[in-house]
């Protein structure tokens, strides 16, 4: 106990925990580790404690909402939202399949039709927000613009890159890495590895500030999570690390914490006076996308990279808390980079690159002066229900029926170090 208090007092002296709050965690602790002592008398007990962890698992089926999907009323909008969603999913599909399970008699026939049902409305994508734009990334609709953009007087030096500079202060290596993944690695060196750092913290001690709880996360996920926040695992399109089924269990790297803080509240019911919850997290993240693109190389959409998320969970009562938490944590972004003296614009995005779990989607890109285009540097969505009907994370009302209601998540990441690090200039 004193090696924890000396350490959290270091934390609380750079205000990141307060007694308090330590000594109910301490006290809850202490509560459940008597209350677990008591129960487990017997061996058996004992025995049942320590092997849950060999428990499969198993995800629960999803909570889809059938009444929206199989009304007739809705279904030549969803076919539209489909059409303007790149064309996954298949609406017809789910209601042939659904009118097979209804008639079919044959239990066993009947199972499977069932499955092939919910595989199908899984492919539905979340409805896009009335006010996203219709159509590809040429669509997209600006919001703001912020700062000024440099520009390259006559006469002057041509500009050079991160990637340039790193490599010409020995601060940065992107060559002789083939003993990793090629063109698409790098190394931080001295000032650059510091300046990673730097960045996080700031990012981090203005979310601590804003209320946000800090968590470290696996960099290992089952493929149903990933799956579940809408995201392929398998197929042409993913994106995603699976580990080598024959020597591990069917496990995946995260492409992005929002997928561990997502699992973090699968099958829980939160209360409703504790929402919203704001979570931040800083992980590695890992792409099987690299890009390919002769401006994109060097530092630009790499296959790891770090990153500091911010996660939200509200409440879904009136249908605008998610679009009224997705403002809060798009103007704590606009903070951010605005306090860097970054020249950056808002986006929002059209629905054609919405993704599937998206109702609406705002894009953060800055100027990069040494390579002339704008890059992504952040991105925030507003997921409503899709990944909480998927996770079955809910919340529980303070109505005195006492109703049980699927939570919105929302999901802005604000700092992908490395894949999307801004290009500067001497």
């Amino acid at each position: 106990m004193r090696a924890v208090r000396s350490a959290c007092f270091l934390l609380r002296r750079n205000h990141t925990l307060s007694w308090s709050r330590l000594r109910r965690q301490i006290q809850c602790l202490h509560t459940s580790v008597s209350c677990s002592t008591e129960s487990s008398t017997s061996t058996d007990a004992k025995h049942d404690k320590y092997n849950q962890w060999n428990v499969p698992f198993q995800l629960k089926e999803p909570e889809y909402d059938f009444d929206y999907i199989l009304d007739p009323d809705n279904l030549d909008a969803i076919r539209d939202n489909i059409a303007q969603r790149k064309g996954v999913g298949n609406i017809d599909l789910v209601v042939d399949l659904h009118r097979k399970f209804v008639n079919e008699t044959n239990p066993g026939e009947k199972e499977k039709v069932r499955r092939e049902f919910i595989q199908a409305v899984g492919e539905i994508p979340n409805i896009s927000h009335p006010h996203s734009p219709v159509g590809e990334e040429d669509a997209a609709k600006l919001v703001d613009l912020v700062g000024t953009k440099r520009e390259v007087t006559a006469g002057q030096p041509p500009l050079k890159t991160m990637l340039e500079l790193g490599e010409q202060l020995g601060m940065l290596r992107t060559s002789n890495v083939a003993m990793t993944t090629g063109h698409t690695t790098y190394y931080f060196l001295d000032q650059f590895a510091m300046l990673e750092q730097a960045l996080i913290r700031y990012t981090v001690d203005y979310l601590l500030h804003k209320g946000f709880q800090l968590v470290s996360v696996p960099d290992l996920l089952r493929p149903e999570i990933i799956e579940s926040c809408g995201f392929k695992t398998t197929g042409d399109v993913a994106q995603v690390y699976r580990l080598d089924q024959s020597r591990h269990p069917d496990l995946c790297l995260i492409g992005t914490s929002e997928m561990s803080l997502a699992g973090y509240f699968m099958d829980e019911v939160q209360k409703a006076n504790d929402l919203p919850i704001k979570l931040a997290a800083v992980s590695r993240c890992y792409r099987a996308e690299t890009s390919r693109v002769e401006e994109e190389l060097g530092l630009y959409r790499v296959h790891q990279f770090t990153k500091v998320e911010m996660f939200g969970v509200t409440g879904n009562k009136t249908g605008e808390e998610g679009n009224e938490l997705l403002h809060e944590l798009t103007e704590i972004e606009k903070t951010l980079f605005s306090q860097l003296d970054l020249h950056f614009r808002i986006l929002d995005m059209p629905t054609a690159e919405l993704g599937a779990p998206a109702h609406r989607k705002f894009d953060f890109e800055a100027w990069m002066p040494a390579r002339q285009f704008w890059g992504e540097i952040s991105s925030a969505s507003n997921c409503t229900d899709y990944q909480s009907r998927r996770l079955h994370i809910k919340y529980r009302t303070d109505n005195d029926d006492d109703e049980i209601r699927h939570c919105t998540t929302v999901s802005p990441y604000v700092y992908n170090i490395s894949s999307r690090f801004p290009k500067y200039s001497p």
